[in-house]
């Protein structure tokens, strides 16, 4: 079943025109089909596999612009690194940035800085605080989580019972905004009894841990959200070693491909379902090509690109067609 967000054309026309841009003039200082053009982007970090996929889809696509250089930075999943970057972007020119923020709050004024200094800024898959960016591409983490959560509560645990968070890292807005929406999407079946909520930022280590603890407190849990695949391999391995691998059914948020992914997971019965997050990469550097070579003075300001849920009627299928 395939949940298509609905693309957000949320044109924010007083921002654009804002800061070193005025009213119907290119977005991007330099812009034209002639001109070579260097992209910056700095990724929250080169650790998750999600980051990797993004990472990977931007470099295989960004060959179909033969203008574009793009330039990859591992934010190393610090604030001090992606500001450096931000700011090394800026002192070498680049012509358009592009961001992961690891956090929001932290990263907002360096991000800011750039925008206001006339540097056309993509945030992909998490957005800094304000609004001093030119666009957001990413899913609808709210949304995601919310369907995940009333599929849960309609499907996984009709008849009620005790159910579980492993939230990601609580000060990105990605972790928040699946918290919240999961939270409403299982308050439509008033039978589930959230009994524990940690974040485990995104890890899978920390998942086995926290998960572990969550079931010697709370032995009759019978659900698991967790906020990316990786939390929830952690989760199946604290479930796995507790012996309660068929009691506790997963939930997963990424559904990422190859041997290792939450596709194959499910596919394989370890987890009831994982939902996808899209990369954007695609989305994002078509933005990039309106802003630096159509000379764009307006763009959507949210694209929200479509999810899909991956369970076990669809994921053998989807794990066949998958190219690694």
């Amino acid at each position: 079943m395939k949940v298509v967000l609905q693309t957000t054309l949320l044109v924010a026309s007083a921002a654009l025109a804002s800061g070193a841009w005025a009213a119907g003039k290119p977005l991007a200082k330099e812009c034209g089909p002639n001109n070579d053009y260097v992209i910056g982007f700095s990724q929250a970090n080169f650790k998750e596999p999600y980051r990797e996929h993004v990472n990977h889809e931007l470099e295989r696509l960004v060959k179909n612009y033969p203008k574009f250089k793009l330039v990859i930075a591992d934010g190393q999943a610090t604030v001090n690194t992606q500001v450096s970057q931000v700011e090394n972007f800026m002192t070498q020119r680049v012509d358009l940035l592009m961001i992961s923020p690891f956090e929001a709050a932290p990263l907002t004024p360096s991000v800011s800085a750039a925008y206001k200094a006339g540097v056309p800024v993509i945030e992909l898959d998490r957005k800094t605080s304000g609004d001093n960016y030119t666009a957001f591409v990413g899913g609808d983490n709210r949304a995601i989580a919310r369907e995940a959560g009333e599929w849960a509560a309609k499907t996984l645990l009709p008849n009620g019972g005790e159910a579980a968070i492993l939230e990601g890292l609580p000060s990105s807005s990605p972790a928040i905004e699946r918290l919240e929406g999961f939270k409403e999407g299982i308050a439509s079946n008033p039978k589930i009894k959230l009994v524990a909520v940690q974040p485990v930022d995104w890890m899978e280590d920390q998942a086995v841990t926290v998960f572990s603890t969550m079931l010697q407190a709370h032995p009759d849990i019978k659900l698991v959200y967790t906020s990316n695949d990786l939390a929830a391999a952690g989760a199946y391995i604290a479930a796995k070693q507790a012996g309660k691998a068929d009691q506790v059914k997963i939930i997963g948020t990424d559904g990422l491909p190859g041997p290792s992914g939450g596709i194959r997971a499910v596919a394989d019965g370890q987890w009831a379902a994982t939902f996808t997050y899209p990369t954007g990469a695609a989305q994002a550097l078509e933005l990039a090509k309106k802003i630096l070579i159509d000379c764009a003075t307006e763009v959507p300001r949210n694209i929200l690109v479509p999810t899909q849920r991956i369970d076990q009627a669809n994921a053998k299928s989807l794990y066949g067609k998958e190219k690694f």
